[in-house]
């Protein structure tokens, strides 16, 4: 089992950026994929991005492609969501995931491991 603490949420400005961290903590990070989503209010939870074992793959959504870079540091146990030229519509609570399988999924019900999330709030 794993446990995902994340962190770095805040209100900012449309054209802000920020970065989301996500501390893993319990059983081997390099075992699981990680994985980013959010949810925005009366909305279901969407996938966000994600990374792979290694880091050497990554995968995101249409809509924060060439703006959301995600990373990992596995020697640290950390995966990070940098945003950049954030808009309003990225207004949401984010959490990280993590995946024991190999597939590259962007299924809420393929992630084993959820985090508590935390709130970003774009202004316009």
């Amino acid at each position: 089992q794993v446990q995902l603490v994340e962190a770095g949420g805040g209100l900012v400005q449309a054209g802000d950026s920020l970065r989301l961290s996500c501390a893993a903590s319990g059983r081997t990070f390099t075992i699981y994929a990680m994985g980013w989503f959010r949810q925005a209010a009366g909305k279901e939870r969407e996938f966000v991005a994600r990374i792979n074992r290694s880091g050497s793959m990554t995968l995101y959504a249409d809509s924060v492609k060439g703006r959301f870079t995600i990373s990992r540091d596995n020697a640290k146990n950390t995966a990070n969501l940098q945003m950049n030229s954030l808009k309003p519509e990225d207004t949401a609570v984010y959490y990280c995931a993590a995946d024991q399988g190999i597939a590259p999924t962007t299924q809420i019900r393929d992630y084993d491991y959820w985090g508590q999330g935390t709130q970003v709030t774009v202004s316009s």
